[in-house]
């Protein structure tokens, strides 16, 4: 995650800028903050940091910002361990480079058919991303010109001496000697490294991430495997299943939280967004709705995984894979507080496994993988809430009488098991339509989970905005504090509430008097003429 403004004053190309802004990326991770700088001059750099510190975008952007796109061919060659890395770090490169016209990047990785590579080679490409056995391939067939390179990556390079690619590294290097920079990443640094850097990196500055002490509270921690497209849809389902007292949703940008929260508002939660283009009196004010329970779900970016003092948050749902390791401690730490158990729940697409497999060897932590809710799933657990409440009124309810009429009347045409579930599925039903009235409560054009009351009285009853929190505290116990915003006009005044109290001010504040005057309350809605009233 990136720091646009500090970025600013590392020169990088406007179209890099522009990626960087579209992407909603907000902060540096301590291996982009030590490497950028040195990298973006020039300079050979062996940089030791975990899998997950967004070590990527440390040599990405360097790689990028020396590319001459009007040359076709190959200028940079990063080398990864595995097909499946070479995919991940081609997507980042694709992500960062789309606001610059001309510039392709190739995958190469074995599996792929050879003559598709082959082909992709004398089109013209400026950036190769290859496991070394494939690129060393293409070498011997003298596929692109080797004496071009300018610059070579090594990615996660112990894992790769570990799988055996050491002679293939030094060759690959050999065909490639007149590059001007070398940049190698590795997560430990043995003695085969060492001797590789040596040998093969000119006065390389040595950067090293210290790994923090890792601790996790008590979490419950899962994953759901998915296609991205399938996320809105869980993340929906999860609410209903766990219906959870508040909830946060961490996105890696600030473009996906105001994706997500809009989706989620359009489907009937109550959610809000926090991100770094908020003001600071906006990020105070969802806060303290957050806070009071007005908004239960809060869409955010890792703007919210530090420094949130919130003790009842119970679910943590990482809508996105953090791309830092430390990011993915620090969000589900916003759960399991104050001694509570918290329940923390990351979506993962088919390829980004091996991340799940790097945290939970980071956290020294079970991830245990999660099925997928159904329909169905989300319809058992209403149902088993809905009878642990009737359970709960039975014990205190006089029921001799209607016990006699079930006794004399259904025993011999139906089962009582048969009674109880159409009895179970009517209550369901109505629970559910009483769920799409509250839904038309919060659609009255307010804030978001807010609604909007009119009253029918205004500037020529002199009604003043002390006036309305008044009558409304007085008649309730809401806080004065938790009413929104008030717009008095000559005849009559908006008001916005907590959605989740509007019922009780519209049943307690019928025939209140404001100013002496006896008021009407009701829901605002768009199809009425106030302005006729």
């Amino acid at each position: 995650m990136i720091n646009k403004k500090g970025f600013e004053k590392l020169g990088l190309k406007n179209e890099i800028m522009e990626a960087i802004k579209s992407l909603g990326f907000e902060s540096m991770t301590p291996i982009q903050r030590k490497a950028l700088p040195i990298a973006l001059e020039g300079n050979d750099l062996f940089g030791q940091a975990q899998t997950g510190t967004g070590k990527t975008l440390a040599f990405a952007l360097p790689v990028l910002n020396q590319i001459d796109s009007k040359a076709l061919n190959p200028q940079a060659l990063i080398l990864c361990p595995t097909r499946e890395l070479a995919i991940q770090v081609s997507q980042e490169f694709d992500k960062l480079a789309k606001f610059m016209d001309g510039v392709k990047v190739l995958p190469v990785y074995g599996g792929q058919h050879i003559d598709r590579q082959l082909k992709s080679f004398q089109m013209g490409v400026q950036i190769i991303i290859a496991t070394p056995g494939r690129i060393l391939d293409h070498i011997r067939r003298e596929s692109f010109e080797t004496t071009k390179i300018q610059m070579v990556v090594l990615d996660e390079a112990d894992e790769m001496l570990n799988m055996g690619f050491r002679e293939d590294i030094e060759l690959i290097l050999k065909h490639t000697e007149k590059r001007d920079q070398t940049l190698m990443f590795s997560a430990t640094m043995p003695k085969g490294i060492k001797q590789l850097a040596k040998s093969q990196m000119r006065f390389p500055e040595i950067l090293k991430v210290e790994q923090r002490q890792i601790t996790v509270p008590n979490i419950q921690q899962y994953y759901m495997e998915m296609q991205s497209r399938e996320k809105i849809k869980v993340l929906s389902r999860l609410i209903d299943i766990y219906n959870p007292k508040q909830t946060i949703v961490f996105c890696n940008t600030k473009k996906k939280v105001n994706d997500v929260a809009n989706s989620m508002q359009l489907r009937g939660y109550m959610a809000d967004r926090l991100h770094g283009d908020l003001q600071q009196s906006q990020r105070t004010y969802i806060l303290s709705k957050f806070r009071n329970q007005v908004v239960d779900l809060l869409i955010a970016t890792d703007v919210a995984a530090r420094g949130l003092d919130i003790e009842d948050v119970d679910l943590i749902v990482n809508f996105d894979i953090p791309q830092d390791d430390e990011n993915y401690v620090h969000r589900i730490g916003r759960t399991g507080r104050a001694g509570r158990e918290g329940i923390a729940i990351s979506f993962v697409t088919p390829d980004e496994y091996h991340r799940i497999r790097s945290i939970s060897k980071f956290t020294k932590s079970e991830i245990l993988r999660e099925r997928v809710p159904t329909n169905e799933d989300i319809d058992m657990v209403k149902g088993r809430i809905l009878l642990g409440k009737m359970s709960k009124k039975i014990k205190d309810e006089p029921l001799e009488k209607y016990r006699q009429i079930i006794n004399q009347n259904l025993a011999r045409s139906i089962s009582i098991l048969d009674l109880a579930s159409f009895l179970l599925k009517d209550c369901m039903e109505k629970q559910g339509n009483e769920e799409k009235i509250d839904d038309s409560i919060a659609n009255t054009g307010a804030d978001v989970g807010m609604a909007r009351l009119f009253i029918n009285a205004g500037k020529q009853d002199q009604v003043r905005a002390g006036d309305v929190v008044g009558a409304i505290t007085g008649e309730t116990e809401l806080k004065g504090n938790l009413i929104g915003n008030i717009d008095i006009y000559d005849k009559y005044t908006f008001v916005e509430v907590p959605k989740k109290h509007a019922k009780e001010i519209l049943k307690s504040m019928k025939g209140v008097k404001i100013r002496s005057k006896r008021i009407n309350v009701e829901v605002a809605t768009k199809k009425k003429n106030y302005v006729s009233e």
